[in-house]
Parts: C-alpha cells; structure tokens; sequence
C-alpha cells in the first residue's frame, strides 16, 4: 500500500507537471503554453490589445511623415496640430490666411465694387402729373426738367395755353406727360381709330399704354368705344397740331390783312425805300434771353436779350407796315416790310418810335425794349419772314 505525503499532497512517485514542462522543447513548450492559454479564454483579449497598439503605432508613424508637407504661414514647419480661436479668427482673419500675392495677370482682373450702398432701379412714371410755373421757368427748361421734348409740353397743355409758347405765368399749373407725345381729352361720339390717326398713331398704342387703364375686351366697338366723356388720354408718340395763330404775312401793298391782329395795324398800302438783304442786329446785345427759335415748339422768332429802355433799331431799310399795340400776346409791335419778299418783325417793346407807312433805314431807332404782352421779362422778340421761305431762323441772316 501507497502512503501519500501530507506534506506535498501527491503519490510518490508521481511526476510533476513543471518538472516536466521544464524538460520540454523550445517549440513544444510554446505549443503547450498557448493550448494552456486558450484553455484559460485569454486569446480574443491579447487579439483585441495587439491591435489596439498596432493602429496607433500606424496613426503615429501617419502624423510623423504627413508633418513634412505642411508650413505655417510664416514658412516654419508644423511641429502640432493648431486649430484656431473662432474669437481670433473674427477679430484677426487675415492672420489666419496665407497672404495674396498679385503678379501680372492679377492687375487686369476685374475689380468689384465695394460700395455697401444699395441703389434701387427708378421705375417708369406711367401716369400724368402736375407742376405749378415758377419764377424764370419757360417752355423749354420745364421741358428739359422732365425729359420731354418742348412740343410734348406745348401740345399736351394746350388745353390752358393754346399754342403759344409764351403763354405760361409764374403759378399756373402744367400737365406734365410720362412720355413724349400729347393728351386727348375724350368727348362723346369720338372714334377711337379717328383719335388715333389724328395723332399719327395706332389704336393699339393708345389702347396698351398702362397709363390709360384701357382693356381692349371693354372697349367694344372702336369707332364708338366705352370711354367715359372728359377722359385725359395719354398719346404716346402723337404729334399734335398748331394753329396758326402767329402774326400774318403783312406787306406794304397789304397792311390792312393784319387789322385782326391789333390797333397797331395799318389801313393802307404803301410804297418806299427797299432793303439791301443784309441784315444787322435790331439791339446792342447778341445774346438769347428766354426762348430760341424752336418751329417744333411754335415758337418761329428769338428773345434777344436786353433791358427796358434798350434803344431798337430796324435792321435794314424799309417801311412800317404796323406800329402799336398787339392783341395776341406780342404787346407793342413793329413789322417792316423790307421789299422783295422780306419783312421783320419786333414785339415786346416798351415804346414804339415809328408811325406807319414811315421809311426807314438801317440803324433807325424804331422803339425800345420792354416786356409787355405776354413777356417773362424784358427781352426782344424778333422774327424774320420771307414769302418764299416762311419764318426763318435769324441766327442764320443776323450779322
């Protein structure tokens, strides 16, 4: 019988486990070791800690070589990743950007507008407006205020000033149009396609100017549409018609055709001294005061400027064919009939120095400058007509 040791808890002769792993191989030994360690569920743990410690040798040895592309701004080598303060970076950007260096294609390139201001697009003015006359104002610098054509303003106020430029007064109120072209107040009975061809325009423009508030479909029938009596139609691009209310061709064998015209008229015919064609200026002054020649505005004479009292003189020889006062708006008048087709004509005097059927010669004194009739100051209107040519511009026979 076997007798086992209390004292080291196995059978003699009994062989010991390390005694014998101790006696193994080199190999043998390692194969035992990992059986015993699989045995004890340690492998899937070492697994996990290799390749925990393997992907951070990798990430390590990735920041170690991508650190030789970078720089900082300042041409030094990254030594660690910087990640800017947003406080920084909004008080100081331009630190944290690589400086702009221009070269020669940059210097052509476009250069945008830094202006912070906001310009809005002026919209089209569709409809009529008004504008009270101030002092100094004329026909024309109302018209250039508005960007209109004279006659736009002439034909589309014609209405409260007929056809004379001249008509016009400090406080008087203007139609002013959107666009050139002129006003149609609508009466009954009007035919629209007859509206239209008066103003040498189509229905259609009439009919699709927003300013109109017109809808084709409403209309019904053209020639007796539905337009309510006293209607301001806007005609875009109408040229509207003068009457021919200027001073009539007054000759020596014919004065008494201007009887019409004003007490200043002449009864009867007359002969005498003929002109030489050459024509001189009528006053001291060869500068425009007010309105220049402008047929398109009927305005067919120029204001010469001048103050009252300035002497008049004709400007070349003839006879007075109407001396006195006008009733159309051109005040103390003379007209000289200068023979051979040609008469001249100054109005707005102050005084008038000649009676009629007188002769006279260049550079007589005829009368002086004023401002009456319907005068914006004291200025001479001069005109020069000719049977052949009409009213022509003076400028161009002035010298």
């Amino acid at each position: 019988m076997n007798i086992i040791s209390p004292a080291d808890g196995k059978e003699p002769g009994t062989p010991d486990q390390t005694d014998e792993l101790d006696h193994l191989p080199g190999e043998a030994l390692a194969e035992k070791f990992w059986a015993r360690f699989t045995q004890l569920g340690l492998s899937q743990g070492l697994f996990r800690a290799v390749t925990l410690v393997a992907t951070i040798l990798v990430m390590l040895l990735m920041v170690w070589v991508l650190r030789s592309f970078y720089v900082n701004a300042d041409g030094s080598m990254v030594t660690q990743l910087q990640i800017p303060d947003p406080a920084q970076a909004m008080a100081e950007p331009a630190m944290l950007m690589p400086p702009l260096v221009a070269d020669s294609q940059t210097i052509d390139a476009v250069q945008r507008d830094t202006a912070v201001d906001t310009i809005l697009p002026v919209r089209n003015r569709t409809s009529l407006i008004n504008y009270t006359v101030e002092p100094g104002d004329t026909l024309f610098s109302v018209a250039a205020n508005f960007g209109l054509t004279t006659e736009t303003v002439l034909w589309s106020n014609r209405y409260n000033i007929g056809d004379d430029p001249h008509m016009i007064y400090p406080g008087q109120t203007l139609i002013i149009m959107p666009v050139d072209g002129t006003v149609h107040v609508w009466s009954a009975g009007e035919g629209l396609n007859g509206v239209a061809e008066f103003y040498q325009v189509t229905p259609e423009a009439i009919i699709n100017y927003p300013g109109n508030n017109l809808r084709l479909a409403s209309l019904g029938d053209l020639a007796n549409p539905n337009i309510e009596p006293g209607t301001m139609l806007i005609i875009p691009g109408g040229k509207g018609q003068y009457s021919d209310w200027r001073i009539p061709r007054i000759t020596r064998e014919d004065p008494a055709t201007a009887l019409n015209v004003g007490p200043g008229a002449c009864p009867e015919s007359y002969d005498g001294v003929l002109g030489t064609l050459s024509f001189t200026f009528p006053v001291s002054s060869h500068s425009l005061s007010g309105y220049d020649y402008a047929p398109a505005a009927n305005h067919y004479g120029i204001d010469i400027a001048g103050s009252i009292g300035d002497p008049v003189s004709t400007v070349d020889n003839g006879v007075i064919v109407y001396a006195g006062w006008n009733d159309w708006g051109y005040g103390n008048m003379v007209v000289v009939d200068h023979g051979q087709g040609w008469q001249s004509l100054y109005a707005h005097m102050s005084t008038v120095e000649v009676t009629c059927g007188q002769e006279v010669y260049r550079g007589d004194l005829i009368g002086t400058v004023g401002d009456t009739g319907m005068a914006l100051g004291a200025h001479l209107h001069f005109e020069l007509r000719n049977d052949e040519y009409g009213r022509v511009n003076p400028w161009d026979f002035l010298q």
